[in-house]
């Protein structure tokens, strides 16, 4: 039996777009970490770093989130492309906008209960007082969420792209929206207690935003499933120690100086604003 020429186009034509999207994501994850390089240099102050104002946070907050998620949601994205692309060609663009928009609603809960712990614990939160135990703690919080069942199954549907699409399918540019949030909201599932860890090293500092994008798009693309989330707890967990007890073992460990964990107040604007 022989395959002609004519019935492998369809094939090798999805195959090039599929590939093309993901290209794409990647190229834009590369521009949003210089950009996020370029904005944040010299802004991380360690563990409860200052957020700055709202709309300069979510700016910074959206461009973090394409720099670290595109790369392990591009097979998603790239797939759902492939099975709407006859459809609606701007299907997949929405679907990344339901993504973010998740994460963005995130974002606004970070800031709110940063801002109002800031504001009721006055000088409490100081490094030297409760400071590191409390950076401490969101990581071992994070290490524990790291073996538990709920972890699981949000990573199950990150790592199974094709299961996610099928369970979850809705027509349309709307449905495309509401597929793209609902991602989003298993990828929260997944990830909100290594993004904690983030807030607890060190939210401005580029070296700890690579490290745990790292950790996260090992555990979602990575062939050895739940061998990763392991080693990451145990990660998270000697962090969590050794911030408590000799924070200056740990490399590229900003330590807080004197005053409270949320310094930095003087964020410089964003472009525009």
């Amino acid at each position: 039996m022989t395959v002609q020429q004519g019935d492998l186009r369809p094939v090798l034509t999805a195959a090039r777009s599929r590939l093309g999207l993901i290209a794409l994501l990647l190229i834009l994850a590369v521009l949003a970490w210089w950009f996020t390089v370029d904005r944040m240099r010299g802004m991380d102050a360690g563990p409860g770093t200052a957020l700055g104002t709202l709309a300069w946070f979510l700016g910074i907050w959206l461009v973090m989130m394409a720099a670290m998620m595109f790369p392990s949601v591009a097979p998603t994205v790239a797939l759902y492309s492939t099975m709407t692309k006859k459809r609606n060609p701007a299907a997949p663009l929405v679907f990344v906008a339901g993504y973010l928009l998740t994460w963005t609603a995130v974002g606004l809960l970070a800031f709110a209960v940063s801002e109002l712990g800031r504001r009721l614990s006055g000088d409490a939160l100081f490094w030297d007082r409760t400071g590191r135990w409390v950076a401490g703690g969101v990581l071992v919080v994070a290490a524990v969420y790291e073996l538990t069942p709920l972890k699981t199954m949000c990573l199950r549907h990150c790592r199974s792209p094709l299961g996610f699409l099928l369970g979850s399918w809705r027509d349309g540019l709307p449905g495309a929206l509401q597929m793209g949030a609902k991602h989003g909201a298993w990828c929260v599932g997944c990830c909100w207690a290594l993004m904690a860890s983030l807030f607890a090293l060190g939210v401005m500092s580029i070296a700890w935003m690579a490290f745990v994008a790292a950790l996260i798009a090992a555990e979602k693309t990575l062939p050895w499933g739940r061998l990763v989330t392991y080693c990451t707890a145990a990660i998270l967990l000697t962090l969590g120690i050794l911030i408590v007890v000799v924070p200056d073992a740990i490399p590229g460990l900003t330590i807080p100086g004197e005053g409270s964990m949320t310094e930095m107040d003087d964020m410089p604007p964003m472009p525009g604003t």
